[in-house]
């Protein structure tokens, strides 16, 4: 098995003083470190050594944490396949990893390392210097053990970056911990979502309900008929934005260039096809087919993406979380098929969808499973110390 760092990074630096100050930190090699190498996982970008910091990474420095390397990912970061996600966490050599989520993969990296994981609101955090895949739904996901270390990470790196033009101008949530009244905090939960679980898992899931019943947060019922939409969607536009997105990667300024090629056209394909991975070859082939023969399902597809993200607002007028299954399941160190890829992140990848943050809290016992939160976006502060409170009410219950 390869080891869980790509780039270790054991440099003595005097820290300047921070709310991060102590804090060892793991990246992933696809957020930009001036002189460290950044191949995102992908032979597309082989003997890529970034030329200057991402925001992010410049921000977490700033605030005092320590940088202890950057672990193994998957292709660009999407799925779970080749990633080292979370090990870093596992062995005790990291106190927070900083996980790309496309399509759930920080939350159910949190889930294999049995911690918390978050996934921000979208255009909460710079992107800039940030290797991904689908602009649009990918942001970067915050894993550890402490739900505090989540929340000072957030509260360190949120905010404007006058050079990412894609960050929206909204005002930053606060994420001072306060206490929760559950008498004044709505739950839901889908009744589409339940319904679509095997019967084992189904059981499984009405457990953690049930019990966090019982200990006093409302919970209710709610449906979402479009639900099962929300993957559809994912498939579509995310895999037209893949496309568009690793169209810069032609071998000419970096990554491996293929021999013996006749012309430009003949090198720009050769090294394409000998860069890519067999699960990404599928995904940029799905996207081209949407991108250049059937635009018409792409279209279709963006309007529904509006069409969900009102629906889900709408669902946020009446409760103020909602609670979903979280479930690792087919997880494979083996190559995975486009199909079996996105049959892992079946609970997850409606948050990237609607941009919306979404909070892993691991399971209590190991009979128990793990839960997700969502809230609305901009409302990570408020699900953090949800989040927290729900994990301590479950604690507190065994």
């Amino acid at each position: 098995m390869d080891s869980i760092f790509f780039h270790r990074h054991f440099e003595e630096t005097v820290l300047p003083d921070g709310i991060l100050k102590g804090l060892k930190i793991a990246i992933q090699p696809n957020i930009s470190v001036a002189g460290w190498p950044t191949e995102a996982g992908s032979g597309a970008l082989t003997g890529f050594r970034a030329l200057e910091d991402a925001t992010l990474y410049r921000l977490i420095r700033e605030a005092g944490a320590y940088v202890c390397g950057s672990t193994r990912m998957s292709e660009f970061g999407f799925g779970l396949t080749g990633s080292r996600a979370g090990k870093a966490l596992i062995s005790q050599e990291a106190d927070v990893e900083l996980v790309l989520d496309m399509t759930g993969e920080s939350r159910l990296a949190a889930a294999g390392a049995s911690v918390c994981g978050l996934k921000p609101s979208w255009g909460l955090v710079s992107h800039l210097g940030l290797i991904g895949l689908i602009p649009s739904m990918e942001c970067c996901g915050i894993i550890s053990e402490n739900i505090n270390n989540i929340r000072i990470i957030l509260k360190s790196v949120a905010g404007p970056d006058e050079r990412d033009f894609s960050m929206p101008d909204e005002e930053i949530p606060d994420f001072e911990p306060k206490g929760v009244d559950p008498a004044k905090i709505a739950v839901g939960i889908l009744t589409e979502v339940q319904d679509a679980l095997p019967s084992t898992e189904q059981n499984l899931f009405r457990r953690e309900v049930d019990d966090l019943k019982k200990q006093g947060i409302p919970i209710r019922e709610l449906s979402l008929p479009d639900f099962p939409l929300f993957m559809a969607v994912h498939q579509v536009v995310g895999s037209v934005e893949a496309s568009s997105a690793a169209g810069r990667y032609d071998s000419v300024r970096y990554g491996r260039r293929a021999a013996g090629s006749k012309n430009w056209n003949e090198m720009y394909l050769a090294s394409r096809g000998a860069a890519f991975g067999p699960l990404l070859k599928s995904y940029l082939f799905q996207g081209a087919y949407f991108q250049f023969q059937n635009y018409r399902a792409y279209e279709d597809a963006c309007r529904l993406r509006a069409r969900l993200c009102q629906q889900m607002e709408k669902l946020f007028t009446e409760t103020d979380f909602l609670l979903f299954p979280a479930f690792r399941r087919g997880l494979s160190e083996k190559s995975l098929s486009l199909a079996d890829t996105y049959a892992q992140f079946a609970e997850t990848a409606f948050a990237n969808v609607a941009g919306c943050p979404a909070f892993y809290i691991p399971p209590v016992a190991e009979e128990r499973v793990g839960i997700q939160l969502a809230g609305p976006r901009r409302s990570d502060g408020r699900l953090l110390n949800f989040g927290e409170y729900t994990q301590n009410l479950r604690r507190g219950g065994h």
